[in-house]
């Protein structure tokens, strides 16, 4: 019923902005009333309804992928190097394929069914990875000692690839466009924002939060002392009422009609309803695309008319424009995804060998040590509001404290750190092996606590509050309104490219190191050299901070002008040449 009444309000709206002959007047009221239809809907209302889906799509990623290791060493018997770079190519594809959703919501599906379609897709995976851990027939058989293991055949291991294939194509869909629908929902623009008490990307990766610390606990728990099977099954079943949630708020959503016709080059529409918070006014950067929006002889028609197919607007120049500019700070984060793509499943195998009992009949299972990243952020994200934006606000008069840029600079210097902490915990735990013979026993527990670890988690933690949170608002707040999917993919772009770069370099790193004192060895963690690869990883963070901090200083900011209730017609331009924003450059 929602989406009849959509189209009959979409119908209306063609009719007024394509009928030369319908009263100036009538058009403005229609205009009016839809405005108050918009207005209606929307608000913090909806949150439930689509938050739902992406809560229940990180409780299941999550506790899928943390224990993730486990399955693949311990039920799988996979070797250490290829089960970490199988989660790492895993983890690459699932954020490379929202690139693939966000061009369909943004071209013409639309978020709300694209989000809709991909969790379905989602939901199948789900299923079949839980069928695979339920059956006894999709695994080999169990080697505790994890001495002259049989590996998990080809059919077993293509069954567990073809569920890991659904997955990452239903997320595809829903990541680029759940927290941009989300923020659909409410007014984003500057001066909305500034007077807000609140920012949205927190609270959104808050809830993230609070879903990562369900999953870490319960599920992993559930795995590691009951069955794969209901440890797996759990996760499918909550994906499959969030969506049944989501589809029941469809009447109360704002659902934007944008479409990116840039990426497409279907539509040479007039830029008549693109923007709705601003409009993007001419810039002298990149000039040479300029030419895209002037007039020239061959590019009109008999009719006196410009040939749309063989134009672009300025307003659409200047959208390419913006895209162009937040590359470089975009890229920034590929290097540091490539540096800590491996890092949590070489954590769980060194939680593995140390001693993690809080009581003579209780331990904590090797991933649930996440827990104490998703507790910082938890607890750093309010702190974060209430404390640390007031007392920077005070030093830097900024609304937000300080800016995205900066935010994410502090992340990637916080990066820094939590690998030499890595390296340092690590030296230890080789040490105390040492002290105690234990070296060549893989399985045996090393008496030192696996709480020496928490140091690198909480640091981890508190740069994600900093970098991802920093990093996807400066996206959706540079990014043109239009492409703001897209530019939510390009998030888990970085992602993908950063996995697929990490798993190259532990490659590489396995390769060359040698088989007598390899670095990063198949079975035996306590052989290893897991201590330089931190080291490696240190250098590689420092590097890529000179470089980020680079691009910052050099970035300009998308030129917007905000459109008020007063506004009429906002005109752009350049070179002394004035511009509606409807109309064409003429030369």
């Amino acid at each position: 019923m929602s989406e009849n009444r959509d189209d009959q309000q979409q119908e209306n709206k063609h009719e007024y902005d394509h009928d030369d002959d319908v009263d100036p007047c009538k058009k403005q009221q229609h205009q009016q009333q839809q405005q108050q239809q918009q207005q209606q809907l929307g608000g913090v209302r909806t949150m439930p309804f689509i938050l739902a889906n992406e809560v229940c799509d990180r409780f299941a990623s999550a506790g899928f992928h943390a224990n993730m290791i486990t399955y693949l060493t311990q039920v799988l018997n996979l070797p250490l190097v290829k089960a970490s770079n199988t989660l790492s190519n895993f983890s690459g594809t699932s954020s490379f394929t929202p690139l693939i959703g966000a061009f369909i919501a943004d071209s013409f599906a639309g978020r709300f069914w694209t989000i809709v379609i991909a969790s379905m897709i989602y939901i199948l995976g789900m299923v079949t990875i839980t069928i695979a851990a339920a059956l006894p027939q999709l695994r080999p058989p169990p080697c505790p000692t994890q001495e002259n293991c049989r590996e998990a055949s080809n059919l077993q291991l293509w069954v567990l690839y073809l569920a890991l294939l659904l997955t990452s194509l239903g997320t595809g869909g829903i990541r680029p466009c759940v927290v941009t629908f989300a923020a659909d929902q409410f007014d984003m623009s500057k001066s909305k924002t500034e007077s807000r008490s609140w920012n949205f990307f927190n609270w959104y990766y808050f809830c993230m939060g609070i879903a990562s610390l369900l999953a870490l606990t319960v599920i992993v728990y559930i795995q590691d002392n009951v069955s794969w099977g209901w440890g797996l099954g759990i996760p499918t079943i909550a994906m499959g009422l969030s969506l049944v949630a989501f589809i029941f708020g469809a009447p109360l959503y704002k659902k934007s009609s944008q479409s990116a016709a840039l990426l497409l080059g279907l539509r040479k529409e007039l830029d008549a309803d693109i923007s709705t918070n601003g409009r993007l006014v001419h810039s002298d950067q990149f000039k040479w695309l300029d030419r895209a929006a002037v007039v020239v002889d061959t590019d009109i028609n008999e009719s006196s008319q410009p040939k749309l197919w063989r134009l672009a607007t300025v307003h659409r120049v200047e959208e390419l424009k913006t895209m162009i500019r937040l590359l470089p700070i975009w890229a920034a984060a590929i290097l540091l995804v490539a540096s800590n793509s491996h890092l949590s499943s070489f954590t769980i195998q060194q939680a593995r060998t140390m001693n993690r009992h809080l009581s003579s009949l209780f331990q904590i299972p090797p991933a649930t040590m996440s827990i104490f990243s998703t507790l910082t952020i938890l607890t750093g994200l309010p702190l974060y509001e209430r404390l640390f934006v007031p007392l920077a606000r005070r030093f830097t008069g900024h609304s937000a404290g300080v800016t995205c840029l900066q935010r994410m600079g502090i992340g990637f210097g916080i990066n820094v750190f939590a690998t030499i902490a890595s390296a340092l915990i690590e030296t230890k735990r080789k040490a105390a092996a040492a002290d105690h013979h234990l070296l060549d026993k893989p399985t045996a527990v090393i008496p030192i606590s696996v709480f020496w670890l928490v140091p690198q988690y909480f640091l981890h933690g508190l740069a994600e509050i900093f970098m991802s949170v920093g990093h996807l608002e400066f996206l959706y707040d540079q990014s043109p309104e239009s492409m703001r999917s897209t530019a939510a993919a390009l998030y888990w772009i970085a992602i993908a490219i950063g996995n697929y770069a990490g798993t190259l370099m532990v490659s590489l790193v396995h390769k060359y190191t040698g088989e007598e004192g390899n670095w990063l060895p198949d079975r035996n963690l306590n052989r290893g050299k897991l201590d330089n690869y931190y080291w490696m990883v240190t250098g590689l963070q420092v590097i890529n901070l000179v470089y980020y901090v680079t691009c910052a200083w050099f970035y300009k900011c998308k030129p917007i002008q905000e459109i008020t209730d007063a506004d009429e017609d906002v005109e752009f331009g350049g070179e002394g040449q004035g511009v509606k924003e409807v109309e064409l450059v003429r030369k």
